[in-house]
């Protein structure tokens, strides 16, 4: 990993990443693209070592109180994270200014700070965002290599439930010829409902691929998968847009076990339950 002294820290949504480039070694990571113009090698993690001063900052400037987020493009409880503090000193300064936040991570370093991500509940609100990718932890193992697995996250979906913290399943990507199946579809649903998550994210049955990305994740799978390659090659030549053969059948079974068990899964819906920032109780004068 590396340091520098960021600029700003703020998005004009109210996001912020506070690492750039990821130790996850997830197989698929969108991050990798050259179209976002990292100067680094992604596994060398930039760290804005100023963030929490950056934060201080942005949040006494606001005349409203917002939802902060992160997680969008770079997970905010990376390896780094472990030593560093520097979420965790986000999220106090937070908490001390009275905002709201949402945490998307893949990590159980997560749990470290549940008791301020509860407390910032108490006082305002905080979701946590949790990427579920395949119910089978074996197989979580080899394309979400450093990072806990899939029962460990749901774990941490359950204790958040139990604090009443919100939270969020985004479930993507579904790599074809991978996890685009309908049991993987049927148990992350079930798996969901069960831990009470408020909605699932989902973007379509398939994934996305462009440069930069798609050299890694093809090296990737001749190394796991043997010959898929050439199919992923044969089906979609240059394709960004990776659609699952199985898709349609499969976002009709999503959305049907979705309704079911009563979990949102519109995403306009789920995006503008993130965004919503609780307004404080009108005091009645009598």
């Amino acid at each position: 990993m590396h340091f520098v002294k960021a600029g700003s820290i703020l998005s004009p949504k109210n996001g912020m990443n506070i690492y750039r480039g990821c130790s996850h070694g997830c197989i698929y990571c969108d991050s990798r693209s050259t179209c976002y113009q990292m100067s680094h090698d992604f596994e060398d993690v930039e760290v804005k070592e100023n963030a929490p001063e950056l934060l201080e900052a942005a949040l006494r400037a606001k005349r409203r109180k917002c939802m902060i987020g992160t997680g969008a493009m770079c997970d905010p409880y990376l390896h780094e994270e472990r030593e560093l503090k520097l979420t965790r000193r986000c999220l106090e300064i937070i908490a001390a200014h009275g905002f709201g936040v949402t945490l998307l991570t893949k990590s159980d370093l997560i749990m470290r700070d549940i008791d301020l991500i509860e407390q910032i509940n108490r006082e305002s609100k905080a979701v946590v965002q949790m990427t579920l990718t395949t119910a089978d932890d074996k197989l979580c193992r080899l394309v979400e290599p450093n990072v806990c697995p899939t029962s460990r996250r749901l774990e941490v979906l359950r204790e958040m439930n139990k604090r009443g913290i919100p939270t969020v399943v985004w479930f993507c990507p579904l790599l074809p010829f991978i996890n685009d199946t309908e049991e993987n579809v049927r148990a992350i649903v079930e798996m969901s409902a069960d831990v009470n998550v408020y909605g699932i994210l989902s973007f379509g049955i398939g994934m996305t691929l462009r440069s930069g990305d798609r050299e890694y994740y093809y090296a990737q799978l001749d190394r796991l998968f043997p010959g898929l390659k050439q199919r992923y090659i044969k089906e979609f030549g240059d394709q960004y847009e990776i659609p699952s053969p199985n898709g349609g059948r499969l976002w009709k079974l999503f959305t049907e076990l979705c309704d079911h068990y009563g979990t949102e899964r519109r995403s306009d819906r789920i995006f503008a339950y993130l965004h919503e920032f609780p307004e404080p109780e009108q005091l009645t004068l009598f």
